[in-house]
């Protein structure tokens, strides 16, 4: 069971669309979570980076990212994350339409926790909702 602490989720993504779906993945899966959002590779990486230095940014639990991304590339950001003073421990699940076996070998990696490919079909999509669920109850396992 998921402990009722309000996780903290920061979803890294550029498209309108993909990030409506995400938000409503999380909200049918009723997961409790603060979700932080920004739209390209370099906010990702100065939100990382205020969260180290404690300036107005938590470390997310949970990264939900793409890999395609403006400014910097998923891979620079879950580079930078893995760097991270503070927040080289959250999980990342890379979020991508990319099916590239070059971008899953190389955020495999960095250590990524997992991969979900953007399927076309609604229905589909919401099967991320009970995947976020299941990592953030692990990222809440391996505090206690």
């Amino acid at each position: 069971m998921i402990s009722q602490r309000r996780f903290q989720i920061l979803v890294v993504e550029d498209s309108k669309a993909d990030l409506f779906l995400i938000r409503e993945a999380i909200a049918t899966a009723q997961v409790n979570a603060t979700v932080s959002i920004v739209n390209d590779g370099y906010q990702a990486v100065e939100f990382i980076d205020r969260a180290d230095t404690g300036e107005g940014a938590i470390c997310p639990d949970l990264v939900l990212m793409d890999v395609n991304l403006p400014k910097k590339d998923g891979i620079e950001v879950l580079r930078h994350i893995r760097d991270s003073t503070n927040c080289k421990n959250a999980a990342v699940l890379v979020v991508s339409s990319s099916d590239s076996v070059s971008d899953r070998e190389a955020a495999k990696a960095l250590g990524f926790n997992g991969y979900f490919r953007k399927p076309s079909v609604y229905a589909e999509f919401m099967k991320l909702g009970p995947i976020i669920r299941e990592m953030l109850a692990s990222v809440s396992g391996a505090e206690r």
